[in-house]
């Protein structure tokens, strides 16, 4: 963010909002829009709520199974497609349909197939995170130098330990910058599939908070919702940095 062509650094703009978001509170120009500072007591509260602590911990649980599922069928597909011409074809189509489909409209599907409860909010998740997974999984796979494959069999490798010790390794960075899409990606649809299923976890917190006008409360566990999005990504980003040396090997 910028003023008069100042820079201004991240944490200065974010009080710039905060300040403008309580002054509108304290004003009460939209009755949706509490003071900062009263979500903010009330989210200190939210946190120490014992039904808040148990919906955390099945929306986390549901987070945790289906993201390690995305990721393991994101890093495959997109294997595939990366070494199989064949694979390619038939999967690269489907990939990316999915990977720009309004996956929204499906979680009602999802609700007749699995029903009200944490395999559709697992069957969710999995199903915003793959395909991004995948596409950028691909692209690290179609980006390694073939120098590196015709090493690896000079060596004698099979096609597992190539896959497995060269080109995973070469892709690393790719995969990691897909996954931390995918979990953003997560993020966002554990939300939507709370929401609508709005009779687990954290989306029947929502749903009570939103029907009786607590707006404090809606807007804590919003804030909750985010810092926890901004952590897991920060975290991914912190550990995809770390492994930047590899994508010099492929040069």
């Amino acid at each position: 963010m910028s003023i008069y062509g100042f820079r201004i650094p991240p944490v200065f703009s974010l009080l710039i909002w905060i300040a403008i978001w309580e002054v509108a509170g304290q004003l009460e120009l939209a009755f949706i829009l509490p003071p900062f500072s009263a979500v903010l007591a009330q989210l200190v509260i939210l946190v120490q709520r014992a039904d808040f602590q148990a919906a955390a911990l099945l929306t986390f649980q549901s987070f945790a199974i289906g993201m390690a599922i995305a990721i393991l069928l994101g890093v495959v597909i997109g294997f595939l497609m990366g070494t199989n011409k064949i694979a390619n074809s038939v999967l690269g189509m489907w990939v990316n349909i999915f990977a720009s489909a309004p996956l929204s409209s499906l979680v009602p599907v999802l609700m007749l197939l699995f029903g009200l409860g944490q395999t559709t909010i697992v069957v969710t998740v999995v199903l915003f995170s793959t395909w991004i997974i995948a596409l950028d999984t691909y692209a690290g796979v179609r980006h390694i130098s073939p120098s590196l494959s015709e090493m690896g069999r000079c060596f004698g490798a099979s096609r597992w330990q190539l896959i497995s010790k060269v080109l995973f390794w070469a892709a690393l960075p790719e995969i990691l910058a897909g996954i931390r899409m995918g979990l953003i990606r997560a993020v966002k649809g554990i939300v939507i599939g709370q929401l609508l299923v709005s009779v687990v976890a954290l989306g029947r917190l929502f749903r009570t908070f939103s029907d009786n006008f607590q707006f404090e409360e809606f807007w804590a566990l919003t804030i909750i919702l985010f810092i926890f999005a901004l952590v897991f990504s920060s975290a991914i980003g912190w550990l995809e940095h770390k492994v930047e040396y590899y994508a010099s090997t492929r040069a």
